[in-house]
């Protein structure tokens, strides 16, 4: 459509059958092309991109929707930029399984799960630290996170992990939900979760949820006079290691 090629950057990566309702992208387009996507006729009070909200609604495929385009602030990065991200991990304990109609968002889970457990090995695992146990490891990336909310509520038979944190590395939402059902279902006491914090690789103590009950719902960023000193912290890597202090002065 606008006639170069075009390279999305998008705010969190997703496993193979995760989903996402709250998705940001950017693209960097010559402003010479711009121009292009426009249609040939436009009312005045429509958005510069609406035109162009419309033809990617025809030719992308039915799972993949785009809901407003517009030019980004200057030092915008969907990625580096964001401030935190807002998971949801839903699953149903119900004995017939997820309904039909949820059965692509939802994990069905068979064995009866102790919320309040579940609450007190989340939060033992909030804060900033070495998420490693969790994540499957990718050469120079770090592990550090700071997780800011995992809590669990319950509606029937519909079980809700609401997971935020400034950054997710690769599998650690679904690594985090499988522990802690390890400790609803009774396998483990509420302050194992916490103790694998101490690790310095994977753990292979639990297994990951399954991917189809994650949903990444949204992502949060600074004032855009923020964006570009945000994205230049994100960048660095994070280090847990306490700082060196000055020796003490001798005494006379």
């Amino acid at each position: 459509m606008f006639g170069v090629p075009v390279r999305l950057s998008v705010a969190g990566r997703t496993d193979a059958g995760v989903h996402a309702s709250g998705q940001v992208a950017h693209a960097d387009i010559p402003a010479t092309a711009v121009p292009r996507a426009y249609p040939r006729r436009r009312a005045a009070a429509e958005p510069e991109f609406a035109g162009l909200v419309r033809r990617l609604a025809r030719f992308l495929p039915e799972d993949v929707r785009v809901r407003d385009i517009r030019r980004a602030p200057a030092g915008f990065d969907a990625r580096f930029s964001a401030l935190r991200r807002h998971y949801a991990y839903r699953l149903t304990t119900a004995p017939w399984g997820a309904e039909p109609l949820q059965s692509r968002f939802v994990t069905p889970w068979r064995r009866p799960l102790d919320l309040e457990a579940m609450s007190r090995a989340s939060a033992g695992l909030l804060g900033l630290h070495d998420f490693a146990a969790f994540c499957r490891p990718r050469p120079g990336a770090t592990t550090i996170r700071d997780l800011q909310r995992l809590d669990w509520e319950r509606a029937g038979d519909l079980v809700t992990a609401h997971v935020t944190a400034d950054a997710f590395c690769w599998s650690m939402v679904r690594s985090l939900v499988g522990a802690v059902l390890a400790v609803g279902e009774g396998r483990r006491e509420p302050d194992w979760c916490a103790a694998l914090l101490s690790a310095s690789s994977r753990s292979s103590d639990f297994a990951a949820a399954p991917a189809r009950g994650l949903t990444l719902l949204g992502v949060d960023y600074p004032p855009d006079a923020g964006l570009a000193d945000r994205a230049e912290v994100t960048r660095d890597l994070r280090d847990l290691a306490p700082k060196p202090t000055e020796p003490p002065e001798p005494e006379a």
